[in-house]
């Protein structure tokens, strides 16, 4: 699983994580926000992105899969 900017700084360095049979992208966001303070503030703006297109939350995750957590870009 990937993490970028303040989602990163929250969660730390890339990392596998294990899901259970019917996961899905919202699943996952919430079973991580349970266990890192300050990442729930960050639920409406970040999106979650698998094997390299972004889903919505309700989108079932399988084994292998790369999932990215994306919060907003800035700049311009």
């Amino acid at each position: 699983m990937l993490a970028f900017a303040r989602v990163r700084e929250l969660l730390g360095p890339p990392r596998e994580v294990e899901l259970s049979s019917g996961s899905t992208a919202g699943s996952l966001w919430d079973d991580l926000a349970k266990t890192c303070e300050g990442l729930p503030q960050l639920a409406q703006s970040t999106r979650i992105a698998r094997n390299g297109r972004v889903v919505p939350r309700g989108e079932t995750l399988e084994d292998g899969d790369e999932i990215a957590l994306l919060p907003p870009a800035g700049g311009g």
